[in-house]
């Protein structure tokens, strides 16, 4: 009997498009709809309902609470903050918080948010946010130093875009120097630059 094979050519549905081609008509639809605002009372139903069950099934002790954070100045829209406190606190912030970002991305999807709204809802536990949004912010600076000092761009590692956001802020009206985001999906990342140096 022979080894070989008969290999049939096969694109699953909804395969993305190769270099060059168009994305699918659904796709740029969508990339064209205005965002729609943020059911908050529905939101936070829905995400009790998956928090429960969640914490539940995975037998954490920890408690949650769901709360509106401050409003946006820019944009008056609310923002959903879920806080998790208890003995398996320290379970969620291991390895750079995995589990509990893990959380946040399933609870993006359990609410079929729009990307554009997933900075709208935000899981903390033990002051984590605080903490990363100045150790970002500190990261920030040093890169900006190192920059001007030796004339070369610094490239961080791929960050999800409000990661990115914040480091943009931080060097805003910084002095010799700028930044831009780069690369496409996971690998977006964020390069600060000599300001008269192009990318």
């Amino acid at each position: 009997m022979s080894d070989e094979r008969q290999k049939f050519p096969r694109k699953p549905h909804g395969h993305p498009p190769q270099r060059g081609q168009r994305p699918p008509q659904r796709f740029q639809e969508r990339a064209q709809q205005p965002e729609q605002p943020l059911d908050v009372e529905r939101a936070q139903a829905q995400l009790r309902e998956f928090l429960d069950l969640a914490v539940r099934e995975m037998g954490l002790s920890v408690a949650f609470e769901i709360a509106l954070a401050t409003q946006k100045p820019a944009e008056g829209e609310p923002e959903i903050l879920i806080t998790f406190r208890g003995e398996d606190e320290a379970l969620l912030l291991e390895r750079n918080a995995e589990l509990l970002l893990s959380f946040e991305h399933i609870a993006h999807r359990w609410l079929r948010l729009d990307p554009r709204q997933h900075d709208r809802v935000r899981f903390d536990s033990g002051d984590y946010r605080a903490t990363r949004l100045e150790e970002l912010k500190l990261s920030a600076r040093v890169a900006a130093q190192r920059v001007r000092e030796t004339g070369q761009p610094f490239e961080f590692n791929p960050m999800p875009p409000r990661e990115r956001r914040i480091i943009h802020l931080e060097l805003t009206g910084a002095a010799g120097v700028r930044t831009e985001s780069e690369g496409t999906g996971d690998r977006r990342h964020l390069v600060v630059y000599p300001a008269g140096k192009k990318p």
